[in-house]
């Protein structure tokens, strides 16, 4: 199949998406399909892409690591033309998602939409957040959904979610698998001499985007406050992002400067030897869609602590895997630390077998041909037997209908928003 990802964050901007992206279509790719990547510019893009078409974008948007690009279907026509799309994926209900929608529409192709993100979650990157902006964004995101041919949900808890959201669509579970053998061995001791981590300390480990919708002043309030416990533990920090500053200062402010490690953005073989170089993994943010890098964490054998959330309750399991909290308080952060720290070595071992049968029962090879299939099922329904005249004059009218649909959708969006802000008020 040719199929064609639309998304506003890809590669070498850091985050669930954007790896999402890059994983889906590695794998695609080497089963013999062709992947086409509509995505916009970034700082320090890879020079050598093949089949990435990248946009025109504002950087930085409102003092964050993204970049903001206008729907622009036209400019992707030649494109899209040579290299015939099957199959229309969108990653994201705005932006580049309009542009999906439109391109859909006009060319008779399914559309597929995975809503990777809570997306009310980010309202505090655009001036004025307030709970109608918020409502907006709900049901902007909701309605996208429904004038898609199929969603696909990361986890159990978010197709629960969108159904109670008002999603009609088709929706499908289809989490962002791991390559498990690209972090089933690393060279920890390697990779601690490197930073200067000592072999006997005892690492609490993170990986991702250093955000403030990723809860991250909790976190790390709650690691400094173990380290101060615990003179031999360190914090080992993989990722880069605007909450840098804020972790940095936090250790300042307690004494801990030296002890905690942000290795910013590493390669696959860096990331593997770094996660090796842990002794478990800390994760405290709210607004997941699914665990991915929980996942990514087990397949190295790491024992998580997280909190329960959505996309995370799906992956960590109380005493099993690591530690779930159903309370988000530094005390019970630490304490949760401190068991893990002090259990003797043959539970560490159970912890870490469990991890790494969690990570397999999330490998990508399953969630790629989960997807497959129903990219299958949806191409299979496109009826190819109507006239040329016929399918123009479609064509004409199916143009109109979108453009309609996406207006009557922000309206709609915009009506609901206000009118959620005359209840609270």
């Amino acid at each position: 199949m040719n199929i064609v990802m639309l998304t506003n964050t890809f590669t070498p901007h850091v985050g669930g998406v954007a790896r999402s992206v890059e994983s889906f279509t590695a794998e695609y790719r080497r089963r013999g399909h062709r992947v086409l990547v509509v995505a916009p510019e970034f700082p320090a893009m890879p020079q050598d892409e093949v089949d990435v078409v990248r946009i025109p974008a504002i950087q930085n948007f409102s003092g964050s690591d993204f970049s903001v690009v206008l729907p622009v279907s036209g400019l992707l026509t030649d494109v899209l033309n040579e290299f015939a799309p099957d199959i229309i994926h969108a990653h994201h209900p705005y932006l580049l998602g309009v542009t999906a929608l439109r391109v859909a529409r006009f060319r008779k192709l399914p559309l597929v939409f995975t809503h990777h993100t809570l997306y009310e979650e980010y309202t505090h990157y655009v001036p004025g957040n307030a709970p109608r902006f918020r409502r907006f964004i709900i049901e902007a995101a909701t309605r996208y959904a429904n004038l898609c041919d199929q969603v696909f949900a990361p986890s159990e808890s978010i197709m629960t979610l969108l159904r109670e959201r008002g999603v009609t669509t088709p929706v499908t579970v289809v989490p962002t698998g791991v390559q498990t053998e690209h972090f089933a061995q690393g060279d920890g001791g390697r990779f601690r001499m490197t930073r200067g981590i000592p072999d006997d300390a005892f690492v609490v480990g993170h990986l991702g985007r250093l955000a403030p919708e990723k809860n991250l002043e909790f976190l790390v309030e709650a690691v400094a406050a173990y380290l101060q416990t615990v003179e031999r533990a360190h914090f080992l920090v993989i990722g880069t992002g605007p909450s840098e500053k804020t972790i940095r200062e936090i250790f300042r402010r307690e004494g801990l400067a030296a002890r905690l490690h942000i290795a910013g953005i590493l390669g696959r073989e860096q990331l593997a030897d770094a996660l090796h170089a842990m002794n478990l993994f800390a994760f405290s943010s709210m607004s997941e869609t699914q665990g991915m890098v929980l996942t990514e964490a087990m397949a190295a054998g790491l024992p998580v602590i997280a909190l329960d959330a959505n996309g995370v309750r799906e992956v960590v399991t109380d005493f099993r895997n690591g530690r779930l909290l159903q309370e988000e308080s530094i005390n019970a952060f630490v304490s949760a630390l401190q068991w893990m720290a002090g259990l003797p070595a043959e539970q560490v071992r159970k912890l870490e077998q469990a991890a790494h049968e969690t990570a397999e029962a999330f490998s990508m090879s399953h969630s790629a041909g989960e997807a497959l299939a129903c990219y299958r099922n949806l191409r299979d329904r496109i009826s190819t037997d109507r006239s040329a005249e016929e399918e123009h004059w479609r064509h004409l009218l199916d143009l109109i209908k979108v453009e309609w649909e996406i207006l009557r959708g922000i309206g709609s969006a915009t009506d609901a928003a206000l009118g959620a802000d005359e209840d609270t008020g």
